[in-house]
C-alpha cells in the first residue's frame, strides 16, 4: 500500500509510537513522518506509506508550522517543561492590555 494518512496526534504519544502502530495496522515496513511532534504536544502529523515517503520532503519544503501555546509563568522545573519536579517560583506582575 502506499499513499498519505493524516493522523490527529494525541498526548503521551510520540512520532515514532504513531509509525509504529501504523507499521503494524497495514502489515508494512515502510513509513515515514512529516516532523516530529513532542510526547507533550497534541496536532496534525502526515504519515506516508511506501512509495509515498518519497514525496514527504515534498510536503515539508518551504512550509510553515502554526504553533498554539499555553504557558506557565513563574516556575521553573527542572526539565523546563510541564513534567519536571517544580524547582523555583517566583511571582509574575500581572500584565493589562490597556499598559
Amino acid at each position: 500500500m502506499d499513499g498519505f494518512i493524516i493522523i490527529d496526534k494525541q498526548k503521551d504519544m510520540t512520532s515514532f509510537d504513531v509509525v509504529h502502530k501504523v507499521k503494524k495496522l497495514f502489515n508494512t515496513g515502510k513509513v515515514g513522518h512529516s516532523g516530529t511532534l513532542d510526547p507533550n504536544a497534541t496536532g496534525v502529523l502526515v504519515i506516508a506509506i511506501g512509495r509515498a515517503t518519497k514525496f514527504l520532503p515534498l510536503i515539508t519544503k518551504n512550509s510553515e508550522k502554526t504553533y498554539l501555546v499555553e504557558a506557565l509563568l513563574g516556575k521553573k522545573t527542572d526539565t523546563d517543561d510541564v513534567t519536571g519536579k517544580i524547582i523555583k517560583t517566583c511571582s509574575v506582575p500581572k500584565i493589562d492590555k490597556n499598559d
